[in-house]
């Protein structure tokens, strides 16, 4: 099973941070969005992982290739040789990671179709790289099996994002409800895929997954939702990042379920 790490958009919404650095290279207690992500995989025994790079994909890929001198302290010896020898190991030693650059202007979709010789023949799962959520890898996998559909997208219900009021006929306010839950569901970002879904994907740079694909293979009857209860936070702004700083530092992430 491959983790496809959708990581190439340009995060428009957060400019504070990403005018120097792709979005889900933002840090969230000194580590990428992308690692986070990567390590709620590994806790469920997902080690193989593609990364969709686009926008400064550069850094992504140096992050990567440079990741045991960031992980470890070394000793080099300078000159001609230029041996490296590194001092201890890091917990992330088994995982797989395949970067592919898959274009600056591709839309989510098309970064999808753009990896298909990499996850050939296998089902697989995609998830953007702006958000962390405590879900359960293995159960929403179970699920997606259970249904024998060709592709499942995980679903949440959000808390809103204002403060309602409620009024009742006489025009007067009886209760204020502080960023209550909403009724609706909606994708938290994270999917299960049969190989088949690609033929879904052709010529889709400049779609998005949650559009043509998606809404092809629900109105065919081929979309699970699977529902998650519990904890999600996309990163779409500054102020959203800091909140998940703000949970990490304070010891209260709900998705590091790792030790």
């Amino acid at each position: 099973m491959k983790a496809v790490l959708l990581a190439g958009g340009l995060g428009t919404r957060m400019r504070e941070e990403t005018e120097f650095r792709p979005k889900p290279m933002v840090e969230v207690g000194g580590k990428p969005v992308l690692w986070h992500l990567m390590k709620i995989y590994a806790t469920y025994g997902v080690t193989d992982f593609v990364v969709c790079a686009g926008y400064k994909g550069e850094q992504i890929k140096s992050y990567f290739l440079n990741y045991a001198s960031q992980a470890n302290d070394f000793t080099i010896r300078l000159g001609r040789d230029g041996s490296v020898q590194f001092h201890g190991d890091h917990l992330e030693r088994d995982w797989t990671v395949t970067v592919v650059d898959t274009g600056q202007a591709t839309l989510t979709a098309g970064r999808v179709e753009r990896i298909e010789p990499y996850v050939r023949g296998e089902q697989f799962m995609v998830t953007y790289g702006d958000g962390l959520a405590d879900i359960d890898i293995t159960e929403l996998r179970a699920f997606h099996d259970s249904r024998g559909l060709l592709a499942t997208i995980t679903t949440v219900r959000p808390l809103s994002r204002f403060g309602l009021v409620d009024i009742d006929d006489q025009q007067r306010v009886t209760r204020f409800r502080e960023k209550p839950q909403m009724d609706d569901w909606v994708s938290a970002g994270f999917f299960v895929f049969e190989p088949q879904v690609f033929e879904y994907l052709r010529e889709s740079d400049q779609m998005m997954l949650e559009n043509e694909p998606l809404a092809k293979l629900a109105a065919e009857g081929q979309l699970g939702a699977y529902r998650h209860g519990g904890f999600w936070q996309p990163m779409d702004t500054y102020r959203e990042s800091q909140l998940l700083n703000e949970l990490w530092d304070g010891g209260r992430a709900p998705w590091k379920m790792w030790s």
